[in-house]
């Protein structure tokens, strides 16, 4: 790296950034990517899965030889009560094609930096950059806590808080409302014992998702996914929220840790790490300008989840890449402005970054208004039914059945529940 001068600085080796990079320097630009932790990888929260087709774009094949954990092969969605559960399941075909993958991100970001690195970007870990270099009023570069480094495009890719998207007025403070506090713990576990709990062969791995028990009346969702010899199991809940109750995360973990379906699977389980990271869930409508004069925005640090689907990191892989594309049309071309770099909003508009985002703009106020419903009294009426259902005793069944659907009407679930259900969908969808 002559002069401390390359065509792209990007700032952060998360997937937003390390996807830029990748795509860059296989397109033979030079690229700086700056990481301030000691490792990539090393400060993500993190207890999800990878998705296998977003993913291949950037990493061909990538599951043959990079750090995977279980090939996703069934879905799972918990419906608590305070002491029952009722629990959906959807296995994949025996043939399907791959669709997801867990990972634990500290191995799978120091493999993607290794791709980049192998591509050609130089890689600058423990670097932590104080600021954007602004000269006549132009971003030119950057500056760490020892050095300067010049480019003629920054891609700030710097998470959730961007420090230097602030900087230039891209994007203000998050509101509580915007973000969730996602806790999570790794617990150990033998590999033999998560395959047989969650029915699993080999590789299989399985994805839940948790509503109600102790994370009723809040907006707040569960997860839980398997690795190979441990479970990621942890909640996201609003900061709004929190503060609202006054709630320790901890506790709420705890309480999730104990209720009896989730204790049976976690039982004998040894925590070997505990970690907590604010995600943005403020949608379309918190999601800042992503671009100016010769810098871009990625990932996190621009807002970029699917807040229903949560999906955030293919998010990242994808905004990267885009970012990454529209930077290479810009360097060919020898034009580095707003108007040029706008190439990166159109991507993302014909992407579906933009296009889900659209779709469920108005997804979370409409649940936030009837969550007490969603994670409440629905896990304790499908609980009821279902205990209904399998009950023998000396009741006659129609009595039962006439009686819950007696519950049903006087509490106005079939003359009110489905119209204003529906309703609700008609508004979340609503352009």
């Amino acid at each position: 790296m002559e002069n401390n001068k390359v065509d792209v600085i990007i700032v952060g080796a998360g997937p937003a950034g390390v996807s830029s990079a990748v795509v860059l320097a296989k397109a033979g630009k030079k690229v700086l990517l700056v990481e301030r932790g000691d490792n990539a990888g090393d400060k993500n929260m993190f207890g999800g899965t990878i998705y296998a087709k977003q993913t291949a774009e950037i990493f061909p094949e990538f599951w043959k030889e990079a750090p995977v954990e279980r090939n996703v092969s069934s879905q799972k969605i918990f419906m608590l009560t305070d002491y029952e559960s009722t629990q959906f399941e959807y296995k994949y075909p025996a043939n399907a094609s791959y669709k997801a993958f867990s990972v634990n991100r500290s191995k799978w970001d120091r493999w993607c930096v290794e791709q980049a690195q192998k591509a050609g970007a130089y890689y600058a870990p423990k670097t932590k950059v104080k600021e954007l270099l602004i000269e006549n009023g132009k971003v030119v570069g950057i500056q760490t806590e020892f050095e300067k480094y010049y480019c003629d495009i920054v891609i700030i890719a710097d998470g959730v808080n961007s420090l230097l998207a602030k900087q230039i007025g891209l994007r203000n403070d998050f509101k509580d409302s915007d973000v969730t506090l996602n806790v999570k713990e790794v617990i150990k576990l033998p590999t033999q014992t998560i395959e047989d709990r969650f029915n699993l062969d080999n590789d299989e791995g399985c994805a839940c998702k948790i509503l109600g028990g102790p994370l009723k009346d809040m907006f707040a969702l569960g997860f839980m996914y398997t690795n190979k010899d441990t479970i990621s199991l942890g909640f996201g809940v609003g900061l709004d929220e929190l503060k609202k109750r006054k709630i320790s995360p901890n506790e709420i973990l705890e309480d999730l840790k104990a209720h009896p379906t989730i204790a049976k699977i976690i039982k004998n389980g040894e925590t070997v790490e505990y970690s907590a990271h604010l995600i943005p869930e403020g949608g379309l409508k918190s999601m800042p300008k992503v671009y100016d004069n010769r810098v871009m925005v990625v990932g996190d640090a621009a807002m970029m989840v699917n807040n229903v689907h949560m999906e955030g990191t293919n998010f990242a892989m994808l905004s990267g890449k885009l970012a990454a594309e529209t930077a290479i049309f810009a360097i060919e071309k020898g034009d580095f402005s707003a108007s040029t770099l706008s190439l990166y909003y159109k991507k993302l508009k014909n992407s579906i970054i933009i296009k889900d985002m659209s779709t469920h703009k108005n997804t979370i106020p409409v649940l936030k208004k009837h969550i007490s419903t969603l994670t409440d009294y629905y896990p304790e009426l499908l609980c009821e039914f279902f205990a209904l259902l399998t009950d023998v005793d000396q009741i006659p069944k129609r009595a039962k059945y006439r009686g819950f659907l007696s519950k049903l009407i006087k509490k106005g679930f079939i003359l009110k529940s489905i119209p204003l259900g529906l309703f609700a969908l008609e508004k979340c969808f609503k352009k």
